[in-house]
């Protein structure tokens, strides 16, 4: 029988790099001062962010009216946004934890850097249902702590629910982050020359010393936290998919939502983090690192889950013929017909259409396609949330009552202000922390791990 080269194909780190030049690689970006380039896209952020922070001070001086909400659309932009950065904050703790716990090595070159997405992108969602209760100065009666005024929260909401989850998977995605980099720390307290850089790096490496008890005790943690952020992942977007599904109003009064929501999560997340990662590989000259074959086997999974939520559009009409309630029927004929059929065939050409086009080798190979690709899924992802949110509540059970929603400027301006933030955080990301885990790619390199005879 002949031997086959299977790393030629599926390779984790292309080359055989030393790790010296793997070290050197990854923490150069953070040794060089910005250029030019750097310059102008944080420019570009800031002011994006600049809108935002504008539209936020005009809100909060006038009042939420300045908003498209209205009766009966109650729920607008906010709403729709935090589902959806919740959604893209998913596909970091997939790959960093059960991608870990599957011992799949091809998650090693992005983990870190999704696991700051991951950080950012929850970080971002927490704006929204911080200015949509409309008086966020009193947003510290949302944690169950006795008060002077005996007010409890309303256990039996979702939207607490959603408090809880949120908070608690942003804390357990930070802390896995962190331990993530405490052996990077301690790499880059030993490389560098500059005085106040080794102090910081001492600091916040914790005593780490390379030795086999700490990567003993290191390894048992981070399988320990992988462990706990797993179930996180899941339990996070079904419990924001609970905000919709434990309501009566037709559209959103169903089962399927869970699964459903975190399929979308998965699908809109994993097309962010490919997206950023095809400029982070070409910038920072890690395209050997964060490799083709990494970003197919993303492409892959996109796929997949692109097939899961285009199930769920179809089951969902389905249920609604099988089920017979006229209210439910309605609802859904109104979507793809209505007056937000425009919002509602985007969706379904986005993500369901467009991701077919993966099942082609080439289009998964190719940067610039594979590019357009996950920017029409991450539009097609926020019209998913846009087409559930308003269209159900538009329209409801009674026609005297129905209204249409238009977002405002403010809308949008809050809506910019967000990416704003999120790649201005990723920017900052890039130049004061390394991108890649070096001791994760330092322990796939050929080469790395010791042979022992034919094992």
């Amino acid at each position: 029988m002949s031997s086959v080269d299977y790393t030629k194909e599926y390779s984790v780190v292309e080359g055989s790099p030393r790790l010296s030049e793997i070290e050197d690689i990854i923490i150069r970006p953070l040794n060089v001062k910005p250029d030019k380039k750097f310059y102008m896209a944080i420019s570009v952020t800031l002011t994006m962010l600049l809108i935002g922070v504008i539209s936020l001070g005009v809100s909060f001086y006038y009042g939420t009216g300045m908003w498209g909400n209205n009766n009966p659309v109650g729920w607008g932009f906010p709403i729709v946004n935090f589902v959806f950065w919740v959604g893209i904050g998913h596909a970091g703790t997939l790959i960093s934890a059960i991608l870990f716990l599957f011992r799949q090595k091809w998650r090693n070159g992005i983990a870190r850097f999704a696991e700051g997405m991951t950080i950012f992108a929850v970080m971002t969602a927490g704006i929204f249902p911080l200015i949509h209760v409309g008086r966020p100065w009193l947003a510290g009666y949302l944690f169950p702590y006795p008060n002077q005024h005996s007010l409890w929260v309303n256990f039996t909401s979702p939207l607490l629910w959603d408090v809880f989850a949120v908070s608690t998977y942003f804390t357990v995605s930070f802390i896995f982050w962190y331990v993530g980099l405490i052996p990077d720390f301690a790499t880059m307290r030993d490389k560098t020359t500059n005085a106040l850089k080794k102090v910081i790096y001492s600091v916040f490496s914790l005593g780490w010393r390379h030795s086999n008890r700490h990567w003993q005790n290191y390894e048992m943690v981070y399988l320990i936290l992988a462990g706990f952020a797993t179930p996180l992942v899941l339990s996070v977007h079904t419990i924001v998919s609970f905000d919709f599904a434990v309501s009566v109003l037709p559209g959103w009064h169903t089962t399927i939502f869970p699964p459903y929501f975190v399929a979308g999560a998965v699908f809109s997340g994993f097309a962010m983090v490919q997206n950023v990662l095809i400029f982070i590989r070409k910038i920072f000259d890690m395209e050997h690192i964060i490799t083709l074959d990494t970003l197919e086997k993303m492409n892959k999974i996109m796929m997949l889950t692109g097939m899961l939520v285009g199930y769920a559009y179809a089951m969902e009409f389905f249920i609604a013929w099988y089920g017979g309630v006229e209210a439910e029927q309605f609802a859904f004929v109104n979507r793809a017909f209505g007056p937000y059929a425009w919002a509602y065939w985007i969706m379904v050409s986005c993500n369901v259409l467009s991701p077919q086009l993966f099942w082609f080798k080439k289009v998964r190979r190719t940067i610039p396609a594979m590019f357009a690709i996950a920017v029409f899924i991450n539009v097609g992802m926020w019209f998913e949330r846009f087409v559930i949110t308003v269209t159900s509540l538009s329209r409801d059970f009674l026609p005297s009552s129905w209204g249409y929603y238009s977002p405002t400027l403010v809308d949008f301006g809050i809506l910019i202000g967000s990416f704003g933030m999120f790649f201005t955080l990723l920017l900052l990301f890039t130049k004061t922390l390394p991108v890649v885990s070096i001791a994760e790619v330092k322990a796939v390199v050929d080469g790395a791990q010791p042979t022992h005879g034919d094992h």
